[in-house]
């Protein structure tokens, strides 16, 4: 279903206004009181996740990007709409840090596993996914721990113009595929890249629209 012009200026106004770090939970004790929808952002480590949000938001450094992997391993809530917000970004800790110490692993774990399932305000989370590589098996790991919560989430593909078109259909497809066999996947993906702007107009009217649809008119 492609979004209308409308629908696209009214998530691109909501974006130009205020949005803002609120704060960084490393553990649940320090989750933000659950006043307004949220909608959470996982990936891979080093699959763009950062980026995008700097993307998504029209800002250069929302979000912190880091190339060491793993490095996130808090809970990172930004407001979107002044205040009381509109809705809330999480940007969660990366995914498939292979050279991490089990204890981090497990902590990373738990922060989110015991996140996903208690955080009654959660929309859905995106779980971004690197087109050059497509679905991994760390990332039907998160896609299983979402199921088993029983949260909502869509298949978000980065870094979309690093790859020939033709790969990027055949991408597309099998994420498509992937998403249609997964019982808590919206059946529809998006294609992004942070560098070039592409499908961040269509992402964020897919934020505004599973947080309330009437927020796009």
């Amino acid at each position: 279903m492609s979004m209308s012009d409308e629908a696209l200026e009214a998530a691109r106004k909501i974006f130009a206004g205020p949005i803002g770090f609120l704060r960084s939970a490393p553990s649940l004790e320090f989750l933000p009181d659950p006043v307004a929808p949220e909608i959470a952002f996982a990936g891979r480590s080093n699959v763009g996740k950062s980026s995008l949000l700097n993307a998504l938001c029209g800002r250069n450094a929302l979000a912190r990007t880091s190339n060491t992997p793993g490095r996130t391993q808090e809970l990172n809530f930004f407001d979107v709409g002044g205040e009381p917000p509109l809705l809330r970004l999480v940007d969660m800790p990366g995914y498939g840090f292979a050279k991490a110490p089990p204890a981090i692993v497990k902590r990373w774990r738990y922060l989110v596993n015991d996140f996903l399932r208690g955080r009654a305000v959660l929309k859905r989370t995106l779980v971004l996914i690197d087109a050059r590589h497509g679905v991994k098996p760390v990332d039907r790991e998160m896609l299983d721990m979402l199921d088993k919560a029983a949260v909502s989430y869509r298949l978000v593909l980065t870094k979309a113009d690093k790859i020939k078109a033709s790969e990027l259909d055949a991408v597309f497809r099998a994420t498509a595929a992937e998403a249609r066999a997964r019982p808590a996947a919206h059946p529809e993906i998006l294609a992004t890249s942070s560098e070039k702007g592409m499908g961040i107009a269509e992402l964020r009217a897919a934020v505004l629209e599973a947080v309330d649809p009437a927020l796009l008119g």
